[in-house]
């Protein structure tokens, strides 16, 4: 399936309408490729999870509102999540050249989810506890995501644990190599990865579920 990586390295340095035209076939084949693995993974991941539908990203970018004009995306990409109402966070595959991983956990939580996990972060150490877990250490790392830069408003910063509470996202990346993830276990590793993370979606998932009193919301 070297394919996929094949295409991409020739679209990064081709990244324009009538190159890919020309090579529309090397597109198609590679994609397909490409969407295969993310089945395979969604396959796997359902035997422990239930999950939305699977998401394949499309190849075109929008480059109405960026500075980068050029018009397709140098990676394939999906995504998938937890089904809702009953579990959150989701789950981002990528397949890039030198730029292959997996991210979990919660992208873009609305305000309001936001402020219900800061609030719990506030009042408990429990996340704090889960993320910095020996397992979830060693296979994820630390945990990642944007920040406001000192407090968010109504918070202290000089809470304890002023790290966590100024992220605005909380996510775990793995990467792989190109080889790695053509390896007919792959799918197999990703599920496994994302096992190790249980204890946090499901502890994310209590408390996007419930109000602070620990009343159901769904």
């Amino acid at each position: 399936m070297s394919e996929i990586y094949t295409f991409l390295k020739k679209l990064e340095k081709n990244n324009n309408r009538e190159w890919f035209n020309e090579h529309k076939a090397e597109f198609d084949t590679a994609k397909a490729e490409a969407d295969l693995i993310f089945n395979a993974i969604y396959q796997e991941l359902s035997k422990k999870e239930e999950l939305e539908p699977l998401k394949i990203y499309r190849i075109y970018r929008d480059v109405r509102f960026s500075n980068d004009k050029t018009p397709y995306k140098n990676h394939f990409s999906a995504q998938t999540g937890r089904k809702k109402p009953y579990n959150r966070g989701g789950i981002y595959i990528q397949f890039q050249p030198n730029n292959c991983f997996i991210g979990v956990g919660f992208w873009g939580p609305e305000r309001d989810d936001l402020l219900r996990i800061r609030k719990e972060i506030e009042a408990s150490d429990e996340l704090q506890k889960i993320v910095t877990s020996k397992a979830i250490q060693k296979e994820f790392g630390e945990i990642v995501g944007e920040e406001v830069k000192s407090a968010p408003k109504g918070f202290s910063k000089e809470h304890e644990r002023i790290d966590l509470l100024r992220k605005k996202q909380y996510l775990f990346i793995k990467n792989f190599t190109e080889e790695e993830t053509l390896a007919k276990d792959f799918p197999q590793k990703v599920a496994k990865s994302v096992l190790v993370l249980q204890p946090f979606l499901d502890y994310m998932t209590e408390i996007l579920t419930t109000d602070a009193n620990g009343e159901s919301l769904v």
